[in-house]
This record gives structure tokens, C-alpha cells and sequence, in this order.
């Protein structure tokens, strides 16, 4: 199985260039299944029904979130009814939505989507290690999924790559999201999950973390949260990880990092 997954969408550039291209990436890398980080996908700060419906309409098959996830109040009564739209898993159990799906990729082969948000440096949260084992006992590769790919929203990469070192062996993919900046790390754990520490932003690269530069330097020099942070609107570089699989055992055999378009180097898959 061919896995395609993008880091967050940032902002209007950012998913521009996601919508615009992904039904061509789908086609050139063969893709089976693709997920899509899209919780700044909204002016940097959340995502609403109608962007949900466009980044699903352009090609994903799930779209995933993170703390940014109620920043916009529609997503609320929304995320009841849209099953491939993903809140963190460890958030309060009454929260509304769900952080676990299972899906079918283009051949009907079932894909199971596990979207966690760390604890360090990040809002308060249930344990998303307790929560993992509990997830990866109801749903286990070569029963009854082909594949699980985990979307792990944190800050810290020492978390991160907690979390991937514990699932390895169980897991096709686990990959970060949320501190917009690609790592350099991508490879295969010894026991067959690939991993990447961070899959960087779908968003412009000149700017500081998709979001305005100049708004983003006044607000660190005067210390005062004012004015509003607003998303970078130039030419946005699409980040996203390349995740292949063996259709026997469901672990990755490759994971190849993508950088198209923007300010940051090309990259595609060998």
C-alpha cells in the first residue's frame, strides 16, 4: 500500500496548493490513501465545514487535527457528522467527534487513522500512551486492518519519538505534526513502523511557521499578544511523507519525505 500524508494546512496559501495539486500527486505516486493535517487550515486557527469539504473533495481520505481543532466554532456540530474528520483521541471522552477511524483505501482495503496529541508543552490531555495500547488492542495489523497510520500532534520530539519507539512493530506509520517544520529523520524503526519526528506545513516558508513575519517578530519583541497573528499568504511549499507498505504483514518497507513548490528545496521519492 501506497500512504501519502501532508503536514498541517496553513492558512489560504497552504491549502491552495494542497487542493490544487493533490489529485495529480494521487496519480504520479500511485497513491492508495491519503491523510491530511488541516487544523490551520482557517486563516492559521482551525478548520471549518467548508474547508473540510474542499481538502476531502481535492483527494484526502481523512483529514486529521489538533489543538487547534474548536477555533472555529462550526466544526463543532460539523464533526458528529463527518467521520473522516479527526479530533485528538485523548481528548475528554464527551468531546464531540472522534480521534479513531477506519477507512477503505482505493481498493477497499481497510486503513485504520489513530490521531493522538502529545502532553508536553501542549494543552492538558488524557495520556495518549494509555490510549494508544488501548487502541492498538481493538486494532491490530493483519487482522482486521491492513494498515494503521498514527498522526501524533505535539511539541516536543523527544514525545514523538516515545510514542513511535513504543508502537514500533505494530504500526504502518507513526508521524508528527504541529511544529510546522520538516525533520530530517524519516526512516524505518527496527521493528517496521516509519517514522518522521515532524512532517512540516503545507503553507509559505517565508514567514515564521506559516504565519506573518513581521506580526510574528512584534509580537516576540513588545511581549503583548496584539495584533492578531495572520497567516503568510506567498507561495506555499507543500510538505508531506511518503509512507509504502508490505501488503502481507502491514509494516512500512520505505517512507520518503516530499517537498514541493516554496521556498524550501524539492524533494520527492526515489
Amino acid at each position: 500500500m501506497r500512504i501519502l500524508i501532508f503536514g498541517d494546512v496553513v492558512g489560504r496559501s497552504g491549502r491552495r496548493a494542497l487542493c490544487d495539486r493533490l489529485a495529480a500527486l494521487r496519480r504520479d505516486l500511485d497513491i492508495d490513501f491519503a491523510v491530511v493535517n488541516g487544523e490551520n487550515a482557517a486563516g492559521g486557527f482551525g478548520i471549518t465545514p467548508e474547508i473540510c469539504n474542499q481538502i476531502l473533495a481535492a483527494g484526502a481520505d481523512v483529514v486529521t487535527t489538533g489543538n487547534h481543532v474548536w477555533d472555529q466554532k462550526s466544526i463543532i456540530p460539523y464533526i458528529d457528522t463527518e467521520p473522516r474528520l479527526l479530533r485528538p483521541h485523548n481528548y475528554p471522552a464527551d468531546a464531540p467527534g472522534t480521534g479513531i477511524g477506519i477507512f477503505p483505501d482505493r481498493q477497499g482495503r481497510k486503513v485504520a487513522v489513530l490521531h493522538f496529541m502529545a502532553r508536553l508543552f501542549m494543552p492538558a490531555v488524557d495520556d495518549p500512551f494509555a490510549a494508544v495500547e488501548k487502541a492498538l488492542a481493538e486494532h491490530r495489523l493483519g487482522g482486521d486492518v491492513a494498515a494503521i497510520v498514527i498522526d501524533f500532534h505535539g511539541e516536543a520530539t523527544s514525545e514523538k519519538m516515545a510514542m513511535a519507539h513504543l508502537v514500533d512493530g505494530r504500526a504502518s506509520a507513526v508521524v508528527g505534526t504541529h511544529s510546522h517544520i520538516p525533520t530530517a529523520d524519516a526512516r524505518v524503526l527496527d521493528g517496521g513502523t516509519a517514522y518522521q519526528t515532524d512532517l512540516g506545513m503545507c503553507g509559505d516558508y517565508d514567514s515564521v511557521i506559516g504565519m506573518d513575519k513581521a506580526i510574528a517578530i512584534d509580537r516576540f519583541r513588545g511581549r503583548v499578544p496584539l495584533p492578531r497573528l495572520e497567516p503568510s499568504l506567498g507561495e506555499a511549499t507543500l510538505c508531506a511523507a511518503l509512507v509504502e507498505t508490505d501488503d502481507g504483514t502491514g509494516l512500512a518497507t520505505a517512507i520518503s519525505p516530499i517537498r514541493i513548490g516554496g521556498r524550501l528545496a524539492p524533494q520527492w521519492p526515489d
